[in-house]
């Protein structure tokens, strides 16, 4: 399958890394078509790696993974293009933390909105499916990591668009325990666990912890 990354940071590097030894083909996106960050990738990833500008990778891919920073996701996805987004299914891993007073981070929205929310209604037809926003990239794409199950979420207004999402997540991923939560506003929930999640991994000392679920 053909595959959009935008963002080109540790999140965009560890899915799109994951998503080439997997056999798919990933084109990676940033602001500017030469981003150094994504070339160095591209050559170590080899021949089914490629890079370009968030619309050349956005009209690229067949399902796209929103990996840049929460408080430009919007600028992003806006470079991408309406039309280049029109239809697909888009995961969601984006967080809007806010650094600027420091540590822990706040959020940019919370509470009666979320960053998966304005994302869909800035694009509606787009299918947005909020999910591996709550733990570390490396975890995101190898569950294994951890030996106990733990659990990762989905979030979103469709319900094919959530059945593929699911379908990557454990087919591709490995991940046995997926939580549907509803449609795109239960994002605010997982959006608010970030703060405690940088302080959990502030107090354990390491980014390899998730969360799971007993009843």
């Amino acid at each position: 399958m053909k595959i959009g990354v935008l963002g080109t940071g540790m999140v965009g590097e560890a899915i799109g890394t994951k998503l080439i030894q997997l056999g798919h083909e990933v084109k990676v996106g940033s602001r500017t078509a030469n981003n150094e960050k994504a070339a160095a990738w591209v050559k170590q990833s080899g021949a089914k790696a490629s890079q370009g500008t968030f619309a050349d990778a956005a009209a690229f891919g067949e399902v796209l993974f929103n990996c840049t920073s929460g408080g430009a996701s919007l600028e992003a996805l806006g470079q991408a293009g309406a039309e280049n987004l029109k239809g697909k299914v888009l995961i969601d891993v984006a967080n809007p933390l806010d650094f600027s007073r420091g540590m822990p981070p706040s959020l940019l929205v919370c509470n009666t909105d979320s960053l998966g929310e304005q994302i869909q209604r800035a694009f509606p037809a787009m299918k947005v499916v909020k999910s591996l926003n709550t733990m570390s990239c490396n975890l995101m794409v190898n569950p294994g990591l951890l030996k106990e199950d733990h659990l990762v979420f989905v979030s979103g207004n469709d319900a094919a668009a959530k059945a593929t999402v699911t379908t990557i997540l454990k087919e591709w991923f490995g991940w046995k325990s997926v939580i549907d939560l509803g449609d795109i506003t239960t994002a605010r929930g997982t959006e608010m666990v970030l703060p405690l999640w940088v302080s959990l991994m502030g107090t354990l000392q390491t980014p390899v912890f998730n969360f799971k679920l007993v009843k």
